[in-house]
């Protein structure tokens, strides 16, 4: 699958992931990132409204936003049915 780009800004995180942020994981994969880079991207999905969605990979967006990254590498995913 390609990866893509995306301006971090353009991510929507839903209420329900907000609730399991956890800064000492966010910091442990900051940490991560410095050392080892990113090992694999987060996954979104387009969002007509949103820009994107975060599907997959909230602690690696939390701490490339906490180092500074205005950017993110993604696997755009198509949205799940109900």
């Amino acid at each position: 699958m390609k990866t893509h780009q995306i301006p971090i800004e353009d991510i929507y995180v839903p209420a329900k992931f907000k609730k399991e942020i956890d800064e000492a994981k966010i910091a442990e994969r900051a940490e991560s990132l410095l050392e080892d880079g990113e090992q694999s991207p987060i996954q979104v999905r387009r969002d007509d409204k949103k820009g994107y969605v975060l599907v997959k990979g909230l602690n690696r967006l939390e701490a490339c936003r906490a180092l500074g990254e205005t950017e993110i590498e993604c696997l755009i995913v198509a949205a799940r049915q109900h």
